[in-house]
């Protein structure tokens, strides 16, 4: 019985394991199915928008994504509204931790300097600040308007503007990763950052190339 006992315990184990990996696929399969519509109504929202006077960018402990892309943005602005549009970031956990050594070395290959990056905890007076509030993640989102009240109109999931995502919505955390997951993550929110700041601005990659010029 002992050995009946065991043995439908392992099956029940594998069944589930089974079954959350096919869950797995599945979401995975529909946020790659469902994510031309949502670049293509992100894209619609924020070209009706007016650009924003501040943009929060928000990720989890604000150590890793959200600086990289608060330093992404603010240079991928063009230069007249790199003085007009102020860029800011936080996160949910507590602040002055600095970016790990491994972030600091891949964002500075990549021409971001998050070397005296210190954490900032996300508060109401920093949301009711923003105009536009970027989350690395849905469930990001839904942790704002929950709290905080935001309306869903002024959240962007920054991974909706990717136009080759490679895992769905979310843009992966490399916390305790190797260099090669930070400079994926990185290379997908400058993919993504770029369509932002011509998104918000209201520019498009020439333009912003003669304006430099």
């Amino acid at each position: 019985m002992r050995v009946i006992g065991r043995a439908w315990s392992a099956l029940r184990t594998s069944g589930r394991r089974a079954l959350a990996r096919a869950w797995h696929a599945a979401r995975r399969w529909l946020d790659l199915a469902l994510h031309p519509l949502r670049r293509q109504r992100a894209l619609a929202r924020l070209a009706a928008r007016p650009a924003p006077s501040t943009v929060l960018v928000v990720c989890h402990g604000n150590i890793c994504r959200s600086p990289y892309a608060e330093a992404a943005l603010k240079a991928a602005l063009p230069e007249p509204f790199r003085t007009r549009i102020r860029v800011v970031s936080a996160g949910f956990l507590g602040g002055e931790r600095p970016s790990p050594a491994v972030a600091i070395e891949v964002a500075a290959r990549r021409g971001r300097d998050l070397s005296g990056h210190r954490s900032r905890p996300l508060d109401a007076d920093l949301v009711r600040g923003a105009d536009l509030v970027v989350v690395m993640e849905p469930q990001q989102a839904r942790a704002l308007r929950w709290f905080y009240g935001v309306d869903a109109r002024a959240v962007l999931v920054l991974g909706d503007l990717d136009a080759s995502p490679a895992d769905g919505r979310a843009i992966r955390d490399p916390i305790f990763q190797p260099a090669e997951v930070f400079e994926e993550c990185y290379a997908q929110i400058d993919r993504c950052v770029r369509v932002l700041a011509q998104a918000i601005t209201g520019t498009t990659a020439d333009q912003e190339q003669k304006g430099r010029h």
